[in-house]
């Protein structure tokens, strides 16, 4: 058997300030972190869900899951919190729905520099979709906080609902 941990390098630096674990504690005041705690959907003991701080094209607001505990890719995760991960976006694609009615939904997930991976701490993108987006032939944007906040508030209230019916 081969050992994953042999076929990949980690990429984050010897110093690095991840914002998540940051998010994750309450502290968003360490290095360049662009998360704000009110960008929070949800926390439990393994997972976030957070309002992402850039935005691509004209559709403002799509949400992230990342685990609490840092796990630079996909290739670090175990089989238990890639199922709560997977259980996690059909959740989060649900509440998006329900908070926003979109036409569809997208998910997406980079891995190391060559697969457009930025933070150094897994993270799976959960988009709404419509179908004038053109998601994938944007380049990403700052959104401003009030507005990943709004979304926040709107998801959360979605995603309790979504959560409670489980």
């Amino acid at each position: 058997m081969v050992d994953p941990s042999t076929l990949h390098a980690s990429h984050q630096p010897p110093d690095y300030a991840c914002p998540f674990c940051g998010l994750a504690c309450g502290d968003v005041e360490t290095g360049d972190n662009r998360c704000e705690l009110s960008d929070l959907v949800h926390q439990d003991d393994e997972l976030l869900v957070f309002m992402a701080c850039d935005g691509f094209g004209p559709h403002e607001g799509h949400a992230m899951i990342t685990p609490v505990a840092h796990r630079e890719a996909l290739y670090d995760l175990d089989d238990h919190l890639l199922a709560r991960i997977g259980a996690m976006q059909r959740d989060v694609a649900l509440a998006m729905k329900l908070a926003w009615n979109p036409e569809g939904t997208s998910v997406r997930q980079h891995n190391e520099p060559a697969g457009n991976q930025h933070v150094w701490h897994y993270h799976l993108h959960v988009f709404p979709r419509y179908s004038d987006d053109m998601l994938y032939r944007q380049l990403r944007h700052p959104v401003p906080v009030d507005v990943r906040a709004e979304k926040a508030v709107q998801l959360r209230e979605a995603l309790e609902q979504v959560l409670v019916s489980r």
